[in-house]
């Protein structure tokens, strides 16, 4: 049996992946981590650190299932592949010939293989945003899809690369339609049993007390979710839950050029830029031909990891951390590509500085304590701002600028700022809700304190000098 890094250890050499969590661990932030390296198509060693949830006294293991994110995005794409060797689907087919939903629908004509690829013309902004109606129950993803077909790509469909989560939502309803199963029960049925993976399940509305609570970034801390419930809906884009161990096996799986649940040829096709328009993505993986790495990261609120294979030389590893990255604090890339470097021997370029975003997240924190400062300022020195108000054009307009400046604050907070992320608003205070209520301060206090400065200057008398 593998000894654990969480246990008690005799001091790790240095360059390991131990000697590293001993550095790192300390100051980063994360309750726990947790991950699993294979090494010769074997498992070569699992370890984690930290707890289930922040205060509490799980302790983390190897075992203990986490949200894995956009890692799911492979799963998925694996359930087609398989529906794809069965007959059952045409990678070339158009969408509205399995979803009947997408008939006379610019959507419609989107082919499979461009969902698998992100090529669909789907943008990540319309990925990111959340749906209008919510449902919970067994047809969440059906519902989730009824509402897709409304929408219209960003872009031609084929013509360029730009990843979305809608791609992976559709494919999941796909896999429901075609095979006649719940997204929940096709890949526990066909992946997760045969596989092997006997801590992890698909997303399923329901609260699990064995997963690993997430936690999101609170002002430099992390605060955990209130809850360990699983979204139904979001299942084939972000919803599968494993654990390290299993995600190892999984990975070994696609790297054995064995015929199993997947032809070795498939899983091959699965690990290669699919088209011209795709020169980096599979179907369901990130490709780095001049490394030779294979690769995807997840991020769900409260949740980060990272699964990376060589697939030439049989390496790989993923890493899962139960927190979500702040603004420059509190991050997990550091983390995550630390021990992914060293697993993998590659070159650690994890240590540049992170000043800058940490600069901008301070200067978007005191802004709204500036502003309410001056509103004192304002209330207190209000005569001479009645003052301005008589002293001609530039007392005027010193007056009224101010509010078209915060004015135009407030639209860099509120649009420019989430679209910059390609997230509107909400996804932002779902996955980095100390920065999502900072834009909301700024944008509220900025006007607020331009709209009062003019009722004073504007209201009242002149005090006698």
């Amino acid at each position: 049996m593998l000894a654990l890094s969480a246990t008690v250890r005799a001091s790790a050499p240095e360059g390991s992946i131990d000697s590293f969590l001993d550095r790192e661990m300390p100051a980063s932030g994360m309750p726990g981590v947790a991950y699993a390296v294979v090494a010769h198509g074997e498992i070569a060693s699992m370890g984690a650190r930290g707890v289930a949830r922040a205060g509490g006294h799980r302790k983390l293991t190897p075992d203990t299932p986490f949200l894995t994110g956009s890692i799911s995005k492979s799963f998925t794409a694996l359930a087609v592949m398989q529906l794809v060797e069965a007959g059952k689907v045409d990678l070339d087919a158009k969408l509205s010939d399995y979803l009947d939903g997408f008939s006379g629908r610019p959507g419609g004509v989107i082919t499979i293989r461009q969902l698998l690829s992100h090529t669909s013309g789907f943008s990540t902004m319309q990925g990111n945003t959340r749906p209008a109606r919510r449902s919970d129950g067994k047809d969440a993803l059906a519902d989730r899809v009824e509402q897709l077909a409304t929408v219209t790509p960003a872009y031609k469909p084929g013509a360029r690369w730009a990843y979305s989560n809608i791609n992976y939502q559709i494919l999941g309803r796909l896999i429901e339609v075609v095979s006649g199963q719940t997204y929940q029960a096709y890949v526990t049925t066909h992946i997760l049993h045969p596989v092997g993976m006997t801590h992890s399940f698909v997303a399923d509305g329901e609260t699990h007390a064995a997963m690993a609570t997430g936690h999101r970034p609170w002002f430099g801390t992390e605060q955990p979710m209130s809850t360990n419930r699983t979204d139904r809906a979001t299942a084939p884009q972000g919803g599968i839950v494993a654990s390290a161990s299993d995600l190892a096996r999984y990975l070994q799986m696609m790297m054995n050029g064995e015929d199993d649940i997947l032809s070795a040829a498939d899983k091959a096709r699965m690990m290669r830029p699919a088209s011209q328009a795709s020169p980096f993505y599979g179907f369901g993986w990130f490709v780095d031909v001049r490394h030779g790495t294979v690769w995807h990261a997840g991020a769900s609120p409260g949740f980060e990891s990272l699964a990376t294979m060589m697939p030439t030389r049989k390496k790989a590893v993923v890493v899962l951390v139960n927190a979500g990255s702040g603004l420059g604090f509190a991050e997990t890339a550091p983390l995550r590509d630390g021990i992914t470097d060293r697993a993998l021997g590659l070159t650690d370029d994890s240590g540049g500085s992170r000043w800058p975003p940490k600069l901008l997240f301070i200067g978007f924190v005191l802004l709204p304590i500036f502003y309410v400062l001056s509103m004192i300022w304002a209330w207190r020195y209000r005569d001479r701002l009645r003052a301005k108000a008589r002293a001609g054009l530039f007392g005027v307009f010193s007056l009224w600028f101010p509010l078209f400046t915060t004015l135009v604050a407030a639209w860099v907070c509120l649009r420019l700022v989430p679209s910059l992320n390609a997230a509107p608003l909400g996804t932002v205070l779902l996955f980095q809700p100390d920065f999502g209520w900072t834009l909301i301060a700024n944008a509220v206090t900025g006007p607020l304190w331009a709209v009062l400065r003019l009722g004073l200057a504007y209201t009242g008398r002149l005090a006698r000098v």
